[in-house]
């Protein structure tokens, strides 16, 4: 047998020797690869993002519309911070700048048939490479329109009325599909708000804590069957709560 492999023989005769510590790790180490066995705090550990740094990826004018969009899409109110105060800004700059935004774990090859809505992103397009044209594609439509010189520099409700236009699918932005983009945008802009802080988004865990969500707790059984109980405490994340990250 190839001892690489870990058989199911091995893995019940292992562990049904209770306190053999010992031959229950030499087993799993069979398995292969560095992330066996387990070792707390260093196998996979996400990489924390730098919040305070400049933009990664966007340009200035990138920066301004995702900026000005994101603020329209979830704005600050009197329940708490909206996008731009939760960071989703630098959330989706860093997710673009990596191998999401490079597409690295998706299909990109053809055939370029178009999709059906069941089927998801279809575009040959990568995420960053969608933002960027997509982005152009606005601030051009805008002048051409003859309402200002860029998205950003639209008035609040010009704002609106333009991704309400965008959401139907009522803009022509050079070839690209207009609803897919702001599918996208939208999709983005949740998740950098209701993601992890350690990922550049949900500031203060301000999403979690508009939610009641306790984040990455790592016991919540006594909680389980109070249904529609308020969660008492405060949310926690990968790193920690927001008070024990603080300098």
């Amino acid at each position: 047998m190839d001892e690489q492999r870990l058989s199911r023989r091995r893995l019940l005769t292992a562990g049904a020797v209770i306190g053999a510590v010992p031959v229950v790790t030499a087993a799993a180490a069979t398995l292969g690869g560095s992330d066996v066995p387990f070792n707390e705090g260093q196998a996979n550990a996400p990489l924390a993002v730098d919040a305070g740094s400049s933009w990664t990826w966007f340009t200035d004018a990138e920066a301004a519309f995702i900026m000005a969009a994101v603020a329209r899409l979830i704005p600050a109110d009197d329940l708490g911070p909206g996008a731009v105060e939760a960071g989703v800004p630098t959330f989706i700059d860093r997710q673009l700048a990596g191998p999401y935004g490079r597409g690295e774990r998706w299909y990109m090859q053809g055939p370029w048939s178009p999709g059906l809505p069941t089927q998801g992103y279809q575009t040959r397009l990568t995420p960053a490479g969608l933002y960027r044209a997509a982005i152009k594609a606005i601030d051009a439509a805008v002048v051409r329109e003859s309402r200002g010189g860029s998205f950003a520099k639209l008035a609040v409700a010009d704002q609106d009325a333009f991704l309400q236009r965008l959401e139907k699918g009522d803009v022509a932005l050079d070839g690209l599909d207009a609803k897919a983009f702001f599918a996208q945008l939208l999709q983005n802009t949740m998740e950098g708000f209701w993601s992890d802080p350690i990922y550049g988004g949900n500031k203060d865990m301000a999403g979690w804590k508009l939610i009641g969500f306790p984040g990455a707790r790592y016991d919540n059984t006594e909680f389980v069957a109070k249904h529609g109980d308020k969660y008492p405490l405060p949310p926690v994340g990968i790193n920690g709560r927001v008070e024990w990250i603080r300098s």
